[in-house]
């Protein structure tokens, strides 16, 4: 039976390269001078730190043009509450979302349901889910359909099996 996987990835290669980029980027503006600003990968996320309000949307705004360019999707980036730290400055924290959560999975599978095709299955495996049909074209008309529907996620189709 054909199969496909829903799954939303980040590549944490790009990532790496767009937060250097724009850490090259901040470390030579003018505007950036002297404010102590910096962004700095972590594990699964990315902290954005500087002296003010203002220059932080600044730093996001450096942070996001060169996931753009690098082609990481916005949507793979959760920014967080703007906290206060040490001397005044303030931080914000930016979440990497990889994988797809059980809410999203199930958030998917339910509109996979909804969508009334006959023969069309979805499980939930862990990250991902799977989608089987009888039919190629119902399965390649599901996959139009997702990437249409706007699930504040990055999503990616994979392991296509006839």
């Amino acid at each position: 039976m054909p199969s496909f996987d829903v799954v939303s990835e980040v590549d944490m290669q790009e990532v790496r390269n767009g937060v250097d980029q724009a850490s090259r980027e901040i470390s030579q503006r003018f505007d950036f001078k002297g404010t102590d600003s910096s962004i700095e990968l972590k594990e699964k996320s990315i902290e954005l730190h500087t002296e003010s309000e203002p220059r932080l949307e600044a730093l996001k705004q450096v942070l996001q043009e060169k996931m753009v360019k690098r082609g990481v999707s916005l949507k793979a980036l959760g920014f967080g509450t703007v906290e206060e730290a040490s001397k005044g400055t303030v931080r914000q924290e930016v979440t990497l979302r990889v994988g797809i959560t059980d809410d999203k999975a199930k958030e998917v599978g339910k509109f996979i349901k909804a969508l009334g095709m006959k023969g069309v299955q979805h499980q939930i495996q862990g990250e991902q889910v799977r989608v089987t049909a009888k039919k190629r074209d119902d399965l390649q008309t599901v996959i139009a359909a997702v990437k249409e529907h706007d699930f504040d996620l990055p999503l990616q189709f994979t392991n296509f099996r006839d």
